[in-house]
């Protein structure tokens, strides 16, 4: 069956968001996309699902697809494809695009959307595309499955961490009594290459390590900046978050902090500790553009320190559940891999379905 070379404009079409401003948001059942992706939820939603959203403004040509309902808001388009267009087909084939790189705004960056509508490519009878489609999408609906189980699982745990904290009275310690805090290595642009160890920033915590990830062969930089699965990550600008590190070795950016317990056996109490001072951390936080904290709100943060021997039993019951967590992290590195090897073969006709 014949491929056509088609543009954007004649698959799509591509419509504007709407305005929602994050004062007038209510926490609902609704996803709200902006350009860097779910930013929140709402009671109403704009557009049945599921839908794609493309950045426009901020962000640019990002790609995400949603199946529930949702709201985007005015710094993305949503897609309504034409008749004989395949939707999920579509969010496959504008990864491959380069939409991102169609930043036409020197001030703020901005996707064009008569720029976007002139990108061609070869597009498929519909019946081919619905299994381009189904193929990928078998792949993203394990990577789904997978991290609904991270989130039970991480949820188990934290919910015998405050059972314990619920149940006890224990002291009360500073964050930087109990542990050391290491600011990543400050990366200059020429040190970001192609090949060796990924360098880990705000983008990996969230989303893992990605092709656009910068890497470093890590032969200049200090051992402590390296870091391993199960490490503790807790970015304190921009996005003040705690993270368990899943992804392998890696090297740590400036901004997020490596946690060293002094004693090893508190690791998993420490961990869910933070997790659950975050919103304290936050309170501290400056910058009316930026959020962050000053490494003196570790010692201005309290979280509860049970004996030794409470905190070495959460430890070894916690443990297996955190190993399972960098497993299934492990395998969905490995399917997106896969994925992303057959994404542009499957989309040029390389490989025949």
């Amino acid at each position: 069956m014949k491929w056509e070379r088609k543009k954007v404009s004649e698959v799509c079409e591509l419509a504007y968001g709407k305005s929602l401003i994050a004062d007038s948001r209510i926490p609902g059942d609704y996803p709200v996309y902006g350009s860097a992706g779910e930013v929140g939820t709402h009671t109403n939603y704009l557009i049945e699902g599921p839908g794609i959203i493309i950045g426009r403004k901020g962000s640019v040509g990002t790609v995400y697809y949603e199946k529930r309902n949702f709201f985007p808001i005015d710094t993305t388009y949503y897609v309504i494809p034409k008749e004989g267009n395949d939707l999920r087909f579509l969010y496959y084939k504008f990864q491959t695009l380069g939409l991102n790189k169609l930043n036409s705004d020197a001030a703020v960056p901005g996707l064009n959307r008569n720029v976007a509508y002139e990108q061609s490519s070869f597009y498929p009878p519909l019946p081919i595309q619905r299994k381009i489609a189904s193929i990928l999408s078998a792949y993203d609906d394990l990577i789904e499955n997978n991290l609904k189980r991270i989130k039970l699982l991480e949820e188990k745990a934290f919910l015998r961490y405050k059972q314990i904290v619920r149940e006890e009275k224990f002291s009360q310690k500073a964050f930087n009594e109990v542990a050391d805090y290491i600011n990543g290595y400050p990366f200059k642009p020429e040190d970001w290459k192609n090949e060796g160890l990924p360098i880990i920033k705000i983008k990996e915590l969230k989303a893992g390590v990605q092709n656009d990830t910068p890497r470093n062969d890590g032969e200049n930089i200090p051992e402590k900046y390296f870091i391993e699965n199960k490490d503790i990550l807790f970015a304190w600008s921009a996005s003040i978050g705690a993270y368990l590190w899943c992804s392998g070795k890696s090297i740590l950016n400036q901004h997020i902090f490596k946690v060293k317990p002094f004693d090893k056996d508190f690791h998993n109490w420490l961990y869910f500790s933070l997790l659950e001072k975050i919103p304290d951390f936050i309170n501290l936080s400056n910058g009316a553009t930026m959020q962050h904290i000053k490494k003196s709100a570790l010692g201005m943060v309290y979280l509860p320190v049970p004996p030794k021997k409470i905190y070495q039993e959460f430890q070894k019951e916690t443990e297996p559940i955190l190993n399972l967590v960098v497993n299934l992290n492990q395998q969905n590195t490995k399917l997106r891999e896969a994925r992303d090897i057959l994404l542009p073969k499957l989309m040029n006709g390389e490989i025949e379905v």
